[in-house]
């Protein structure tokens, strides 16, 4: 059973869904859930679509996933539905990123060029696009992005680590005050090469996002791992790479992937289509038709002083579609 609302607000769910798609399913109750998912979200569609709405996750700790790339060349998009609101929250107001280097970085190109890619994406035309997903009250994601802290954790929970461990190693860098307590924050964990996800890194999955009650606050997180030596070619478009360091190349792909989603899905209940995809999902390993070549490989956008391949975001509004620009604009 769904919860129900007051009327403003959900009339306020009225008008955004009709900016979001002019048509939707008969009314019917279906169940929305991902392959490597914690939980599985309840969807009741009201007899009128604008009105939409759904139950909150039943735990805090909901795992969204980056598919592996299932085969080369992918150049369209794999799930061309509306994309809709489902009565949650976004992140409205300025957002903070914060990374958890884990393993071994020494001597690794990665550090400069994640971190690099942290301090540009917030105003750049490609993050723009996530301004055309707003909540209930109207407020949509802000274009106000900074890379707020960084540090390092030398295997505290060894080389192969569950789903759980990845929260864990959130939850004891809040705790020890290692990095602060924010809710507007996304601490990534981004694992050296020889870390395993035994979950399914590079086998089910290249990255993922997820929530947690951690600190008395709701903390949004996410995982990000090296590829190189577990499988370069499930979770890269390209072996070669703009910036000379192929891991690290995919790796940002991966992370812009879970930015987008993260700050317009964080609590799994808000933007999604009705196969469950959120906004990045629906291009996943599309890159636009406006690459170009930087080093002998692939580039589409540039960030600051740096060229990245990273793959388009879908933009909601009444014209939807993937794009690395806002198409509601």
């Amino acid at each position: 059973m769904a919860r129900r609302r007051p009327t403003a607000l959900l009339i306020a769910i009225a008008l955004i869904s009709a900016i979001a798609a002019s048509t939707s399913p008969t009314a019917a109750a279906v169940t929305v859930s991902d392959s490597r998912a914690s939980t599985v979200t309840t969807v009741a569609k009201h007899p009128n679509p604008a009105l939409r709405q759904s139950l909150k996750p039943r735990t805090t700790f909901r795992k969204k996933i980056f598919p592996i790339r299932h085969r080369a060349g992918v150049s369209r998009p794999t799930r061309p539905k509306p994309i809709r609101y489902h009565g949650g929250p976004v992140m409205t107001g300025p957002t903070h990123l914060y990374l958890i280097w884990y393993g071994t970085w020494d001597g690794n190109s990665a550090t400069g060029i994640l971190t690099d890619f942290a301090n540009s994406i917030g105003s750049t035309p490609y993050y723009a696009i996530n301004a055309s997903y707003m909540q209930m009250d109207f407020g949509a994601v802000s274009g106000d992005v900074t890379l707020a802290g960084e540090i390092a954790d030398a295997y505290s929970r060894g080389k192969r680590l569950t789903d759980m461990d990845v929260r864990r190693i959130v939850a004891t860098a809040l705790k020890d005050g290692s990095l602060p307590t924010d809710d507007h924050g996304v601490y990534t964990v981004i694992t050296s090469a020889d870390v395993a996800e035994s979950s399914g890194f590079t086998t089910s999955y290249c990255g993922w996002h997820s929530h947690a009650r951690l600190a008395k606050t709701d903390i949004k997180f996410a995982f990000v791992g090296d590829p190189t030596t577990q499988g370069l070619t499930k979770c890269s478009a390209q072996t070669s790479s703009p910036n000379g360091n192929p891991g690290a190349d995919a790796m940002v792909s991966i992370f812009a992937h879970e930015i987008v989603e993260t700050v317009t899905d964080p609590d799994a209940d808000a933007w999604y289509d009705s196969a469950g995809a959120e906004n990045a999902d629906k291009c996943a390993w599309t890159f636009g038709p406006d690459t170009y070549q930087v080093n002998g490989a692939k580039a589409n956008v540039l960030m600051g002083s740096r060229n990245y391949l990273i793959q388009q975001n879908w933009n909601a509004g009444k014209k939807q579609g993937c794009s690395m620009t806002p198409l509601n604009s």
